[in-house]
């Protein structure tokens, strides 16, 4: 079992740090509760440091909210106050942002509203979904176990993310390094070799010449050349966040042999795990497809999702009012979902299939990064061997004129 290294409070503030042999960080810190003190932070013993996108860059991560929340809900089991909790959470935050929040949210508590409408005013921090649990939650008494729910969501989520992100470093880094040295040939090397192919009267290619002179243009147009790509991508920034921008950029990644498997698990595992943690805390199934459309980012989960929500409102099922849409769903949800709703155990079936297409999208990713492998060979190999002739090639000429 894994040893971590922890860092937890006590209930009168005093900082406690110390090894302990657990299965995971739930069991961890449900250890450290019995023991009166609230986890802060858990790390293996042998894990030197986080992966690079896990840092928040000025925001909160994932990590401190599931930390935050798995804490906020030891702190409501343990029975101390909400308002005392935050003063403990606000202390335990390494975020600025997130510290900062949570002091805002003890004093708008302190000025008697409720958790929920307290933590509303910080959107950038807690979601929708985040909002729809906690009130839930506080209007049904069943905080704590809402808390612990989240947390879970929350984890799952990062763990696909990273997941996800973690098979793109590979290729962004080969990329990276193709383009660099494709620059490097571009503007330096072939200008310089120009005047020796001039002196030669070597034959140059009409591909080598395009080179030669592109690099001319962006050595003496270097900030044109740099001021094009910044404007192209903020300008597809701005058109991807407009309604025909995003309709085209889900049908595009839909379309993409390798990608779409990865696309419509993805979004179907945040769907499904979202629709069951709101059902299993008591959400009637109309609220919870309205707070589940706002977790995807796919147009076409979300049109599914809101033309599933209208029919449901007019007393179709669920799984029937999905039907329209199973094209854009892996196969076997739907006929999951009826098997859910026909023995009246939706909640346990959704978190059966969140399960099942969650391990599904981290094959799914594994085996994309594997398939990406060979293609950026062939592609690395093809553009060494195009620079590697535009040089060969009128240089053979030149030798050829001093022969």
């Amino acid at each position: 079992m894994p040893n971590y290294f922890y860092t937890a409070k006590s209930l009168n503030g005093k900082t406690v740090t110390g090894r302990y042999v657990a299965q995971d960080t739930t069991e961890l810190s449900r250890s450290l509760k019995n023991e009166g003190l609230v986890l802060v932070r858990a790390a293996l013993n042998d894990e030197k440091k986080s992966k690079w996108y896990n840092f928040s860059f000025g925001g909160v991560s994932s990590t401190e909210k599931i930390m935050m929340t798995r804490n906020l809900s030891v702190m409501v089991a343990t029975g101390l106050p909400i308002v005392n909790s935050f003063d403990v959470l606000a202390a335990q935050a390494r975020s600025p942002k997130l510290k900062s929040a949570l002091m805002s949210v003890k004093e708008k508590i302190n000025k008697g509203d409720s958790l929920h409408a307290a933590m509303a005013k910080h959107p950038d921090i807690f979601s929708d979904f985040f909002l729809s649990m906690v009130q839930v939650g506080e209007e049904s008494g069943t905080l704590e176990e809402v808390l612990k729910i989240l947390a879970l969501q929350i984890e799952k989520e990062h763990r696909l993310k990273s997941e996800v992100q973690g098979a793109m470093i590979y290729p962004a880094i080969v990329l990276s390094l193709l383009l660099v040295v494709g620059i490097i040939v571009v503007v330096v090397v072939l200008p310089k070799l120009d005047q020796f192919f001039t002196n030669m009267n070597a034959k140059i290619p009409i591909y080598t010449r395009i080179l030669i002179n592109f690099g001319k243009f962006s050595t003496k147009q270097w900030p044109i050349m740099i001021a094009i790509p910044v404007v192209l991508f903020f300008l597809a920034s701005m058109a991807i966040k407009t309604k025909p921008g995003k309709w085209v950029r889900d049908t595009l990644f839909l379309r993409i042999p390798l990608f779409s498997s990865l696309v419509k698990k993805n979004n179907c595992a945040i769907l499904i795990r979202s629709l069951s943690s709101l059902l299993s805390s008591g959400v009637p199934m109309t609220k919870s497809l309205e707070v589940a459309t706002g977790t995807v980012n796919n147009y076409y989960f979300k049109k599914a999702i809101t033309e599933a929500l209208e029919k449901i409102k007019k007393g179709e099922k669920l799984y029937e009012s999905l039907i329209p849409h199973k094209d854009i769903f892996p196969f076997g949800v739907i006929e999951m979902l009826q098997v859910g709703e026909e023995t009246g155990k939706t909640s346990s079936v959704l978190k059966t299939l969140a399960d099942f297409y969650e391990d599904e999208l981290i094959a799914t990713t594994a085996k994309l990064s594997a398939a990406i492998e060979p293609i950026l060979i062939i592609v690395l190999g093809a553009m060494v061997a195009f620079f590697a002739f535009s040089v060969i090639e009128p240089m053979y000429s030149s030798l050829q004129f001093i022969g």
